[in-house]
């Protein structure tokens, strides 16, 4: 029986090992002269013998790292108004292609939304928002009407075609009643109003909830460290941890609200503001982890509070990325991908959300005063036309095959070849890998003993996946 056994074992093996030589690897790339954008190529790879390549990619399934949650974008305000204004069937065929998986569908499968008005929605508001001298303490006047001409319908039709989609909300402000400065920019949360400001999340949590729409995470603060939006609030990292621990987390945990709490939502610059909240015991009990943006500072700083606490989750909430695809000969999607799309994972991210899903062809609608008016979205629509540009094929990269709870696995990076690897739920390994060097480069893709080559164009990715 043991002779048997060893057998089958063995055969077993060598099947495998001769099944993998022989796996096939499609490949979808974007090349810099625009031959290729996000597009599958009629020959797939095949795994084979090793051929002694000099550079060479190396997967190693059996060293697992996080797992993910997803890719996506912002969903303003304005992209919600852009989509709700379309012609329904071309909204309709939209969605499907950025939510959806079949096809050329790209797979977005997170969404940021801002808890009231960002600076890139056409005018300022929140869910409770009083004449001047008024209070409403028990969020008895709380109304999500705002977001029910745009947000929430959107949202729903979204829901439709990915109704396991996660879902970030993150505040820009405060109502004004609540603020030191009585105004929708800067100022600070008046610490008589922290109870009712965790009422707030709450009610905002449990009315999503009523429409159909889970709420996976939020942030307790989009850059508390930046005045200079409007709307905005500045929260050091002490009141940050003060109104987490005294307020919002009682408050979730009283109203049996599951919502994970993430801090910081603020550039790498910075990281102490997140360590030294989660070094605080009482508030890192409510804290599932860090949210990060990457105007300033490196993407390692992720490693480093990963490094100091590695029970907690890492997020990469907001980038802007910018460039038009049509109207120019060239385009670098090899940039954003190396930077977040790989940067951030390999430093822990759970996920990487780009700023922002939607604009009209001039970048509005923006608040004014502090609004952003070179946020390009990912698309731009013009009336019911669409048009699609870097950062939409730079997350596709990703989203369409790195679904939610693929885990990480290891690979080598070398210099001029910046990788990320992954297993997806189906079993299918997925790599990312962008050209950054200033010729083309040949490169083997070795796994469990067999190998692929392929070669990549200076400024070119290729997602290649078996």
């Amino acid at each position: 029986m043991r002779l048997v056994s060893a057998s089958i074992i063995s055969l077993c093996l060598v099947l495998s090992l001769h099944a993998q030589k022989n796996a096939s690897v499609a490949v979808w790339l974007t090349n810099s002269d625009k031959t290729a954008l996000f597009a599958e190529q009629a020959q797939s790879l095949r795994f084979g013998k090793a051929a002694g390549q000099a550079l060479t990619i190396s997967i190693d399934d059996k060293q697992t790292l996080q797992t993910i949650d997803g890719f996506g974008f912002a969903l303003t305000g304005g992209s919600a108004q852009h989509m709700v204004r379309m012609n329904p069937a071309k909204r309709a065929s939209l969605i499907q292609e950025l939510f959806g998986v079949a096809g050329k569908d790209i797979g977005i499968s997170y969404l940021r939304v801002s808890i009231g008005s960002s600076d890139l929605n056409d005018h300022v508001f929140t869910y409770d928002d009083l004449p001047a001298g008024q209070t409403d303490p028990d969020m008895a006047r709380f109304s999500l009407d705002e977001d029910r001409a745009d947000v929430i319908p959107v949202l729903k039709e979204i829901l439709k075609v990915n109704p396991k989609m996660k879902i970030l909300g993150s505040p820009w402000t405060a109502p004004s009643w609540m603020k030191s400065n009585d105004n929708p920019k800067g100022g600070k949360l008046k610490p008589e109003c922290y109870p009712a400001y965790a009422r707030y999340f709450v009610k905002y949590i449990q009315g999503m909830r009523a429409e159909g729409i889970r709420i996976d995470a939020i942030t307790v603060q989009n850059e508390p460290l930046n005045e200079k939006n409007t709307p905005s609030l500045s929260m050091s990292a002490t009141e940050e941890a003060d109104f987490i621990k005294n307020h919002l987390g009682p408050a979730f945990q009283a109203a049996r609200i599951d919502t994970k709490i993430v801090l910081y939502d603020h550039n790498c610059d910075v990281p102490q503001y997140a360590t030294s909240i989660l070094a605080d015991a009482q508030a890192a009990r409510y804290v599932d982890g860090s949210g990060f943006h990457l105007y300033g500072g490196q993407i390692e700083a992720m490693s480093q509070v990963h490094g100091a606490y590695p029970r907690k989750n890492l997020y990469f909430t907001e980038q802007m990325v910018t460039g038009s695809v049509e109207s120019r000969p060239s385009v670098n999607v090899a940039s954003p991908v190396r930077k977040l799309i790989v940067g951030a994972t390999r430093n822990w991210s759970r996920n990487v959300l780009l700023w922002n899903l939607a604009a009209d062809p001039q970048n509005r609608p923006h608040t004014d005063n502090g609004g952003c008016g070179t946020c390009q979205g990912a698309i731009t629509i013009d009336g019911s036309t669409v048009t699609r540009n870097v950062a939409y094929y730079a997350v596709a990269h990703a989203s369409k095959f790195v679904r939610p709870g693929s885990v990480r696995i290891g690979s080598n990076s070398p210099d001029t070849l910046p990788n990320v690897a992954f297993k997806a739920p189906g079993g299918k390994r997925v790599l990312i890998v962008v050209s950054a060097g200033q010729s083309p480069e040949t490169f083997a893709i070795q796994y469990r003993g067999a190998v692929a080559v392929t070669t990549l164009n200076p400024g070119s990715v290729g997602t290649y996946v078996w």
